[in-house]
């Protein structure tokens, strides 16, 4: 066997998508070859794509074992621990992989989130800002001077940068109005469908072109950021409603949902890197929820902007929703909300091994038991309905 060349094919399979052929290709090589640490790093990678999870991580294995001093052997495995929702056993190898690299950004980034999963807030935090300026992660800095570092704010004037996706807007909006309280004259900059929501909060607040025509600050910061440089723990984390929708959107929706109405929401944009996973096939996946009696609301058909979507979310009785910005909402608004979690890929902020959420009082979380079976998970979530 030509290995080079085998290689290139393998590699080119791979970049269009066709990980099964990939994965017949590196199964030879490493036949061929078998103390190839890259070969069965691929192989390992190719196995991942296509659910063959047990050989998968026999291949993660064998390759760490080949090559132990390798940092894309130990980050493969740790990665693909974390992917199956094994914390605890990727905690380590994530630190050898660390050790190794100390400095990598992406690999900072990735032990960040396990470390924020686990709910050691302490260590995450500092690991999180490697984000900052990364490829894909939209979160980067303004073009202002003097980030915030946590230095005494009180009469000070802090601007609160936008980062990554409305959910995560919408999820760390709250401490606003703690830097607010501490003193701090806070502007929270925030996109144009978030503003009218937000004006809502005890702050100055400006979208669009308005952004960087505010008055200069004295510090500026991201909004992910701030837990971080207020050394915010787990226990910390106060699940008490922040957020109300404006009074002129109340009056424009008022009497839109009936008694008993459930708003759901079974996909996300199509833009995050897990849709594939957290989203259900369709609006009818929960048709078993509609048989126990909900009025159910379809939440991902477009309404306006968040401030609409708000006045609509709080008429309703409950929402149940996959991992969107519709979840950090009726979290945020103090709606009950039931969140439907994948098995694979799972976000850190929703945590392991609990059904409720640190971040949202009103939060239940239904989680699946097998990779893509949401029926089982429709049919707990019809069944608390009933019992409810």
């Amino acid at each position: 066997m030509d290995l080079a060349a085998a290689a290139r094919e393998a590699t080119a399979a791979q970049g269009r998508g066709d990980f099964a052929a990939a994965a017949r290709i590196w199964r030879a090589m490493v036949t061929e070859a078998p103390a190839s640490g890259e070969a069965w790093r691929s192989l390992a990678d190719a196995l991942s794509a296509v659910g063959q999870f047990p050989d998968a991580e026999t291949a993660y294995r064998r390759a760490v074992a080949l090559r132990p001093q390798a940092i894309w052997a130990q980050w493969g495995l740790a990665g693909f621990l974390q992917r199956m929702g094994r914390w605890p056993e990727a905690d380590p190898v994530y630190a050898r992989a660390l050790d190794l690299t100390p400095d990598d950004p992406q690999l900072r980034l990735a032990y960040g989130h396990l470390k924020l999963g686990l709910g050691d807030f302490t260590a995450g935090w500092p690991l999180y800002e490697s984000r900052k300026g990364l490829a894909g992660q939209g979160a980067d800095p303004p073009p202002l001077p003097r980030e915030w570092q946590g230095e005494p704010i009180a009469g000070r004037r802090l601007t609160i940068w936008p980062e990554q996706g409305f959910g995560d807007q919408i999820q760390f909006a709250r401490y606003a109005a703690v830097l607010q309280a501490r003193g701090a004259q806070v502007t929270l900059v925030c996109p144009p469908e978030l503003a009218a929501l937000f004006a809502e909060l005890p702050m100055r607040v400006a979208s669009g072109d308005d952004a960087l025509r505010q008055p200069s600050p004295d510090y500026w910061v991201l909004a992910l950021s701030v837990p971080g440089r207020l050394g915010t723990v787990l226990a910390d984390v106060s699940g008490e409603p922040y957020l109300r929708a404006p009074d002129a959107y109340r009056a424009k929706w008022a009497g839109r949902a009936a008694p008993g109405s459930v708003g759901i929401a079974w996909r996300g944009r199509g833009t995050h890197p897990n849709d594939a996973h957290r989203s259900l096939p369709s609006v009818e996946a929960f048709a078993p929820l509609r048989e126990a009696g909900a009025r159910l609301i379809d939440l991902t058909e477009p309404v306006g902007d968040f401030a609409d979507l708000a006045a609509l979310v709080e008429q309703l009785d409950l929402v149940v929703t996959v991992d969107t910005a519709v979840g950090h909402l009726a979290g945020a608004l103090g709606k009950p909300c039931w969140l439907l979690l994948p098995w694979f890929r799972q976000d850190w902020r929703w945590l392991q091994g609990r059904e409720d959420s640190p971040w949202y009082a009103g939060h239940r979380l239904f989680r699946q038991s097998v990779g893509g079976d949401w029926a089982e998970v429709v049919q707990r979530v019809a069944q608390a309905w009933q019992a409810r």
